[in-house]
């Protein structure tokens, strides 16, 4: 091809994409993910978390009063089609978050295409991991995601495409020593909304229990790494009245929700063995 074919090739790509791209200065893109206003207004949000494909389970949840869905594809066999059909069938009022495996491009690619407005980063323990994970969750020209096909503007409208670099949200989860070690620097990142402290894999990676002098360093470090940053701080909701700063609360699984139901019904304890303030270990939680 002559260098003025390609040429004109480069520029009309150059000009679709500065067409496609959110318009600074012009319109306001359109706020649709109701986790980053409420944040952004002071207040506090909560997520439930689901785990089963169960699509009356998750839309229960969904309508709960919950802020965010967090869907856990970590720790769970969830396949990306098992999520899709269980956002498309209830999109709301609570918004798809997930946890993704890992921050790999073709994860988030799926996660957001399927309609999730949270993309959650497991095992943060390197500055690239998040990088990257911006990149692959934001189009052009901030990252690199495609455009690909999915189902988000089916759930979130047809200008879906120009608004959603201002309502996807990237949540750092500090689990390892690693992790807190870089915390200042993963809180600083532009593109990062929230910094989790994940409670349980503090203390596996550790041994340490909450209460612990260096399991309590670890935490304040966390918090007040991302309060300085001006990032909202994130963490299990047992420590939603007693602890301060914090404001993005993982809440309980659906399996749990069902026992702590069930206790209730049979006038129980909603919760035993935990004192106020001290989150469940998770995966020791259903046993």
């Amino acid at each position: 091809m002559k260098r003025a074919g390609m040429s004109a090739l480069i520029a009309i790509w150059a000009a679709s994409v500065a067409a496609a791209a959110p318009q600074r200065g012009g319109a306001a893109a359109e706020a649709f993910n109701t986790v980053k206003t409420k944040l952004a207004s002071g207040l506090p949000v909560v997520g439930g978390t689901v785990d089963t494909a169960d699509t009356n389970i998750y839309c229960a949840m969904a309508g709960a009063g919950f802020d965010f869905i967090w869907i856990e594809m970590q720790h769970s066999p969830l396949t990306y089609a098992e999520a899709a059909r269980m956002i498309r069938a209830c999109p709301g009022p609570a918004v798809p978050f997930i946890r993704v495996p890992d921050a790999t491009e073709g994860d988030i690619q799926k996660a957001t295409d399927i309609g999730a407005l949270g993309i959650i980063i497991p095992m943060v323990d390197r500055v690239e991991k998040v990088e990257n994970a911006i990149t692959f969750a934001k189009y052009p020209p901030l990252g690199r995601r495609s455009q690909g096909g999915g189902q988000y503007g089916a759930i979130w409208g047809r200008g879906y495409r120009q608004a959603a670099n201002d309502n996807m949200m990237i949540v750092a989860m500090i689990e390892n020593p690693m992790g807190v070690e870089i915390v200042e620097r993963i809180a600083n990142l532009e593109h990062v909304d929230v910094v989790f402290a994940a409670s349980s894999d503090l203390g596996s990676f550790t041994g340490l229990r909450q209460g612990d002098a260096e399991y309590e360093a670890m935490v304040s470090r966390i918090r007040d790494a991302t309060l300085a940053a001006g990032k909202h701080l994130g963490g299990p909701s047992a420590w939603r009245d007693t602890r301060e700063g914090y404001s993005f609360f993982q809440g309980p699984s659906s399996a749990g929700l069902i026992r702590i139901g069930a206790r209730e019904s049979l006038g129980g304890a909603p919760e035993a063995g935990l004192p106020r303030g001290v989150a469940p270990i998770e995966g020791e939680e259903n046993e």
